[in-house]
């Protein structure tokens, strides 16, 4: 599970909510590491926070600890001051007594001018990709992880 947290192959398949594609130009896995990433809408219609329908963040890791935490500090880049504050995102994962990976994923600081309710129907949608991901074997562990 951890590695789908970590490889950049793996986040670019499930980082994202649905009606969205993701795209990394930077992602240096290590604590001190950078990311740069793209979201884009699969509408061309939609606004992205950056530039036509693209969401683009960057950031760094603070804290990775393997099979446990990752934590990271990221920011939207955009004009709008009431989209580009910096925010965390703590990731932790826990073992379950079925043999599952409980994930908690934290968000801190999310800019006032993002609705809660949009974050975590996005949340969840990236984390459903993720069990998927992870049910599937590839990357992160054996099939038979599951999430809860």
């Amino acid at each position: 599970m951890y590695r789908a947290l970590i490889d950049p192959a793996a986040i670019v398949r499930w980082r994202f909510p649905d009606g969205m594609s993701a795209r990394l130009h930077e992602f240096d896995a290590r604590e001190g590491g950078a990311f740069r990433i793209s979201l884009t809408y699969d509408r061309p219609d939609v606004a992205g926070k950056t530039a036509g329908n693209t969401d683009t963040y960057h950031g760094h890791f603070v804290r990775l600890v393997p099979d446990e935490q990752v934590v990271e500090v990221l920011a939207f880049e955009t004009a709008d001051p009431a989209l580009g504050a910096p925010m965390t995102m703590t990731t932790t994962l826990s073992d379950t007594d079925d043999g599952g990976t409980l994930v908690v994923l934290v968000h801190d600081g999310i800019p006032d001018a993002i609705p809660a309710a949009d974050n975590e129907t996005g949340t969840r949608m990236a984390l459903d990709r993720l069990r998927a991901l992870v049910e599937a074997g590839t990357p992160g562990g054996p099939a038979t992880s599951r999430i809860r």
